[in-house]
Parts: structure tokens; C-alpha cells; sequence
């Protein structure tokens, strides 16, 4: 058992279950859904199938992040037991939190001398940050100190890609990304946005690939040509997905055919309600380990 607390937010949109399972604690992102404000509490206030379903009957969506009150209280609690914190936060290219983060384990830190928060920008989100997570847990349980974990994160975090496409254009019209009608053309003409994140964390559009069937099969080439060696990729590759589970399925499915030293089965999560609320229904990312990120 480490002698610090990895923690990061509940937008890295692994399951609680593989939170617990590997001793990785989180704070939640806060989204309001028809005027109402709930917990990004990982699908526990309100399922992901009930959260999808409401935007794509038109629910008014909003997303805010943790505040540096709340992040006091929470470095405050694992403070006050003697604890050291190294705490990842989603990726400064979509949000502001990690400013929060870092204002706060400064007061933090006055209040208990000899306590250390270090707070590493993820530059990444939803699973591709859980992937990062998952890394940082096993450096954890090989022994890296506090410091010496803070500082693998930002030395590795850009080797971690991610790769999005969604079939839905309706919540890029409402969160003003698209026109209408670029949207009307873009559905007529069934084109998908295939879209990375860029080194400075920023999710980037990329290609206009038309039908959900090429940009599936485009998703995965990207990976065959930016992973860790190719199609002899070792390493783990995690899926996050809006509510359409069959497209990240069969994503998985390539992505398992045609990387047979893959470390393990792919791992398929719920883009969860935060990301989600931004993206929408219909999104499928793909997350792997390759060569460092340079746009």
C-alpha cells in the first residue's frame, strides 16, 4: 500500500467498480440536464441510458467543473489523514480545472505543512485520462514515490492518442462546433467527423468521412498507424461510447482481429455525463498507447 492518494475526476469515465479495483480515487464534475443539477457521479444519479436518451429528445444540457472549494475539501480530507496527493486532472485544452486544482493544493498545503499535492495536467479526457489513470496505478503499485508518479505522468501523457467519430451531428449544432446547415448536409450526406486530440489537449477535427461504416474502419487504421509498434501493439486499448454501444462493438472487434498481442480484451466504457453532454449520443472513441503527440 502507497503512502499517497492517486486520485483524478470523474471525467477519466472509467466504471466505479475499476476506480475501486485499482485504489484510484476521484472527484466529481457537476452537469445540469433540463435545469436541473446532478454529479458526473459515473451514471449513479442518473443512469447513461436515461441521460442519452433525454438529450436526444432535446434536453437542454450544461456542464461545470470542480470549483476550488470543493477541490480544497477533498485534498483537505486525505490531508488531515497524513497523505500526500497526486491528482490528474481532464485536460486543459477543454476545461479550466486544473487551474482549480492547483489553487487549491496551494492552500492546501499552507494549511498542512509537510503535506505535498502535486496536480499534473492529463491533457487528455473521458477514457483515454482513465487509460492514463490505469498506467499511473500500476507505476503505483511498482513502487514510484509521489513525486517520481507525478512526474511519469507528464513525461508519458502525450504517447496516449485519442481517436473520436460520432454519427450524431445534432449536439455539435447546439453547442455551436457546426452550422445547421452544415448539419443537414453532413446528415444527408451521412458523413462522420473523425476527430484526435492535439498536444496541447484540444480535441481536433480531422477528416469528413462519409458513412458509419468507413469512418469505423478509418478509426481503426489510425491506430494501426500511430500505436506502439504497429499492428504488434501490446498494450491496452479502451473504447468510450455515447449510447451506441454496437458501433464501439464492432470497433472492438477490428481493433482485437487485427492486433492479436494486444494486452488483453478491449475495454469498452460509457463516455460519461460530463463529455457527454457536449458530445452526445452517437459518439464512439478509441484510446491506445503509441509515439508521443506532436500538433
Amino acid at each position: 500500500m502507497s503512502d499517497y492518494v492517486l486520485s483524478c475526476c470523474s471525467t477519466a469515465d472509467l466504471s466505479r467498480e475499476h476506480f475501486e479495483e485499482r485504489d484510484i480515487h476521484y472527484i466529481c464534475f457537476h452537469y445540469r440536464l433540463d435545469g436541473r443539477e446532478y454529479a458526473d457521479d459515473l451514471g449513479q444519479s442518473i443512469s447513461f441510458a436515461d441521460f442519452y436518451a433525454r438529450m436526444a429528445q432535446g434536453a437542454d444540457t450544461s456542464t461545470s467543473q470542480v470549483n476550488i472549494t470543493e477541490y480544497v475539501d477533498y485534498f483537505s480530507g486525505f490531508a488531515a489523514q497524513g497523505k500526500d496527493v497526486v491528482h490528474v486532472t481532464l485536460s486543459s485544452g477543454i476545461s479550466g480545472t486544473v487551474n482549480s486544482a492547483r489553487n487549491a493544493a496551494l492552500v492546501v498545503q499552507e494549511r498542512y505543512p509537510g503535506r505535498k499535492i502535486y496536480v499534473v495536467d492529463s491533457l487528455g479526457a473521458s477514457s483515454g485520462y482513465g487509460l492514463l489513470m490505469d498506467a499511473a496505478a500500476d507505476r503505483r503499485d511498482e513502487g514510484l514515490s509521489a513525486e517520481e508518479l507525478a512526474a511519469w505522468v507528464e513525461e508519458n501523457r502525450l504517447k496516449l492518442h485519442h481517436w473520436f467519430f460520432s454519427t450524431d451531428l445534432s449536439s455539435y449544432v447546439r453547442g455551436g462546433r457546426i452550422s445547421k446547415t452544415a448539419a443537414v448536409f453532413g446528415g444527408l450526406l451521412e458523413i462522420c467527423p473523425l476527430l484526435n486530440m492535439d498536444d496541447l489537449g484540444r480535441l481536433i477535427p480531422r477528416y469528413k468521412i462519409r458513412t458509419k461504416k468507413k469512418v469505423i474502419r478509418a478509426i481503426v487504421d489510425k491506430m494501426a498507424e500511430c500505436a506502439e509498434n504497429g499492428t504488434d501493439y501490446a498494450g491496452k486499448c479502451y473504447i468510450s461510447q455515447s449510447a451506441c454501444y454496437e458501433d464501439a462493438r464492432q470497433v472492438a472487434d477490428l481493433v482485437e482481429a487485427r492486433f492479436p498481442k494486444l494486452n488483453g480484451k478491449v475495454e469498452i466504457n460509457h463516455i460519461g455525463t460530463t463529455i457527454g453532454a457536449h458530445t452526445g449520443p452517437g459518439t464512439v472513441a478509441l484510446f491506445f498507447w503509441g509515439a508521443e503527440r506532436k500538433d
